[in-house]
């Protein structure tokens, strides 16, 4: 089980810059909250602090106030999971849920901004590339695409590795939703083309992140 925020953690992420995520501290308190996935170091000098997408979510739950709702379960770790589709418990629907997953992309794209050699954010980041599933569901999913439901579901969209390293495939139930996800995942800065699986004839759609 993940251990709780000490007092001091959740001053140091309440007191981050609003816009930019940059943290104040010691040493020892943020790298405290690096080991927890809720900052970074920045590789350039002065080498600052920021909150990473989990720690701007960490700081939106404790401002915002609670709701009658029934509250998405925790992944493993305690650590948001975008909807790559077919997960067999996948996390409750709802507002918290919208805003756990409007949170994680603009952390992302912030993420982008800071670690990208020329601040663009609008192409993957290095964290991107080494976690293709998580970030091409996360684009899917904050833009509005339906994750599939059960693990064979074929009610929305379902993102899977390929052979190839640097690519995922994104398969949907018909082709107005597959060219919806190929043009989402465009707009997110990363290169899609559709396919067709020689033997089963499935329409799919090969995404890579755009490196240019």
């Amino acid at each position: 089980m993940t251990r709780p925020l000490t007092a001091a953690q959740r001053r140091l992420i309440e007191a981050a810059d609003p816009e930019t995520g940059r943290l104040k501290g010691t040493e020892a308190q943020l790298t405290a909250l690096v080991k927890r996935g809720l900052a970074f170091r920045h590789p350039r000098p002065p080498h600052d602090h920021f909150l990473t997408p989990a720690g701007h979510r960490a700081r939106e739950a404790r401002s915002e106030p609670p709701e009658n709702e029934p509250q998405a379960p925790a992944s493993a770790g305690g650590v948001f999971t975008a909807r790559v589709g077919g997960e067999p418990a996948p996390p409750a629907e709802g507002p918290s849920r919208t805003r756990e997953v409007r949170s994680a992309w603009q952390g992302m794209l912030e993420l982008r901004r800071m670690t990208n050699p020329d601040a663009s954010t609008d192409r993957p980041c290095a964290w991107e590339r080494t976690h293709l599933l998580q970030a091409a569901a996360l684009a899917l999913e904050a833009t509005g695409h339906r994750p599939a439901g059960a693990a064979d579901g074929d009610d929305g969209y379902q993102v899977r590795e390929t052979p190839q390293p640097d690519a995922v495939a994104v398969y949907a139930p018909d082709a107005a939703t597959l060219r919806g996800c190929a043009e989402t995942l465009e707009g997110a800065g990363w290169q899609a083309g559709e396919y067709t699986e020689p033997r089963t004839r499935r329409r799919y759609v090969l995404a890579s992140p755009r490196r240019v």
